[in-house]
């Protein structure tokens, strides 16, 4: 079905150049043009305790969804202690560090930054 020995390649027709020329770089710079901006999520405001609450418990469960699908991926961890350790929670972060630990115990900087 897929077999093109038997087939030859399309003949161009037409050989002379085009009336109009487009250079590779008009080509990369209208993609570039083109191309729409990156989304930036909009800086949250947090005004109280409960919406802190919520925040870290939203931010929390996305970094255990991303080390559940990744588990072998110490980046994951490291980046879910670092935040831990950002928020004040030491005990979280050390939690989170020794969880890595049980995952590769041979990775230097996990015990380099487990305090």
């Amino acid at each position: 079905m897929g077999d093109r020995r038997g087939q030859r390649a399309p003949q161009v027709k037409n050989k002379s150049a085009a009336e109009i020329q487009i250079t590779a770089e008009q080509i990369i710079r209208e993609a570039q043009e083109r191309q729409e901006e990156e989304i930036q999520p909009p800086k949250q405001k947090i005004t109280d305790k409960e919406e802190l609450d919520e925040y870290r418990l939203r931010k929390r469960k996305e970094f255990e969804d991303q080390i559940r699908r990744q588990r072998g991926l110490i980046t994951n961890w490291l980046k879910y202690a670092a935040w831990e350790d950002s928020q004040g929670e030491m005990e979280r972060a050390r939690n989170v560090y020794e969880r890595a630990l049980d995952v590769e115990y041979r990775n230097v900087t996990i015990w380099l930054k487990w305090r």
